[in-house]
């Protein structure tokens, strides 16, 4: 590995934004560092540390960095969309619609399919033996839940092409649509009591994160605009806390009757919008710190494996604690001076079981081979299969985030868009769905 990390370290072409490359990795780092500080787990249970000491809830504006991923996910999907609609032949919108699906999907979704198919092999083998309870329960139940981002990210790449022709045409303007939008949304919630109107949020709120970095492709974010996203942003999310129904912390919390996450609101864009300032005036002494070789190697083997850290980093929490609960180990309560003290061994626990579970699986986050170019005869049909794929994928992933595996034989539902479904269906969707892309996206000669 250290070998194929020097080289592509060493091609790194002139044109390429180093920063964005880092800005994935340490978003997608603070978010597994994020979950294995949180987990408040005893031989009783699992809880929340936030929860338990409620003064640590400002700290999620720090770690809740998700808005950063997003934001430089429409940074990458506008360039890669631009580069392939360069090389098309013309009247092949469709099958670039397709290969660009398929390229940016592919190390996505293929780490997730076998994240998918090695739990659910599990948590069958386990159901079957009649296990299932204790901390083996809450494992199978809550080791999903981080595919909720993969679902949210599925929908950004799906609908980049429109989005991307209204930011062409309207610029800023289509950002402060998608933002009011937001706020429309939020008003009929907590104003006028509309039912359901809340979930509309998860496109609003992410989708007007992810045109900010359509703007970032343009250079559209200069120093003094991002000092105003940054100030502005952190001002209204502080102001709508205070005064709002919304509740301090930036994640979700066990019982609350409001969350800033699920779905979104307004004081999470507010978030969004500081946290993507605050970097971008952060841009150029990172710049000059990624000029070093040795930094930039380690930029480029990390973002190798990010996404499979990011899949397997709560089953390795979970198998810490359950060899920790299996050798009897003193477990303290959580956030006394014994449960701090432990926080170290445990943390260096947890990233050597993710490391290892890396080793393991980041084979299938290397892309695949290349299709051939966007156009190629027998691409016809390819856009609208390419869109049911990506839609059955965001169904599958997203109500496997919400089910888990747990009772996987008693027919455990969850509600998804007011549709009852099981952990079976949702593998069968995602599975179906990453099929339908995968063909769709290859171009037969």
């Amino acid at each position: 590995m250290g070998s194929s990390v020097r080289e592509l370290a060493g091609a790194t072409p002139a044109t390429r934004d180093r920063y964005v490359d880092l800005l994935r990795v340490a978003s997608l780092g603070a978010v597994v560092l994020g979950h294995w500080l949180m987990a408040a787990v005893t031989p009783d249970g699992v809880g929340n540390l936030l929860a338990v000491v409620p003064a640590l809830q400002p700290l999620t504006w720090l770690l809740q960095v998700m808005p950063v991923f997003f934001f430089v996910g429409g940074f990458s999907h506008a360039l890669s969309y631009r580069s392939l609609l360069r090389k098309r032949p013309e009247g092949s919108e469709g099958s670039v619609y397709s290969a660009f699906l398929r390229a940016r999907l592919q190390r996505l979704l293929r780490p997730t399919m076998v994240f998918v198919l090695v739990w659910g092999a599990a948590a069958l083998l386990v159901q079957l033996l009649g296990g299932g309870g204790g901390l083996t329960g809450v494992t199978l139940r809550m080791v999903t839940q981080p595919l909720w981002f993969i679902g949210i990210y599925l929908a950004m790449v799906a609908f980049t092409p429109p989005l991307l022709r209204l930011h062409e045409r309207y610029g800023w303007g289509a950002f402060a649509g998608l933002a009011g939008a937001a706020v429309a949304v939020d008003v009929l919630r907590f104003a006028a009591g509309v039912p359901y109107v809340e979930f509309l949020n998860f496109a609003f709120v992410w989708l007007a994160v992810h045109q900010l970095g359509f703007l970032r492709a343009d250079g559209r974010i200069h120093p003094r605009r991002a000092a105003l996203l940054a100030g502005g942003g952190l001002v209204t999310a502080a102001a709508l806390v205070a005064l709002g129904p919304y509740p301090l912390s930036m994640v979700g919390m066990p019982g609350e009757k409001v969350s800033n996450m699920a779905p979104p609101t307004l004081a999470l864009l507010a978030h969004g919008l500081w946290l993507v300032g605050a970097v971008e005036l952060l841009r150029a002494p990172a710049a000059r710190l990624l000029e070093r070789p040795r930094v930039w190697r380690a930029v480029v083997a990390a973002n190798g494996v990010a996404m499979t850290a990011f899949l397997w980093h709560l089953t390795a929490m979970f198998g810490v604690y359950g060899a920790l609960l299996a050798l009897d180990a003193d477990l303290p309560e959580p956030a006394s001076a014994a449960w701090w003290a432990q926080v170290p061994l445990r943390l260096a626990l947890a990233a050597a079981l993710t490391a290892a579970l890396v080793a393991a699986f980041r084979t299938f986050e290397r892309p695949a081979a290349p299709t051939t170019a966007p156009g190629a005869p027998g691409a016809s049909g390819a856009g609208p299969l390419a869109a049911l794929g990506a839609t059955l994928c965001l169904l599958g992933v997203l109500g496997l985030s919400m089910v888990g595996f747990g009772g996987l034989l008693d027919g455990r539902t969850a509600l998804l868009i007011a549709i009852p479904v099981s952990a079976p269906a949702a593998v069968a969707m995602t599975l179906g769905g990453w099929l339908l892309v995968e063909r769709a996206g290859r171009k037969m000669p």
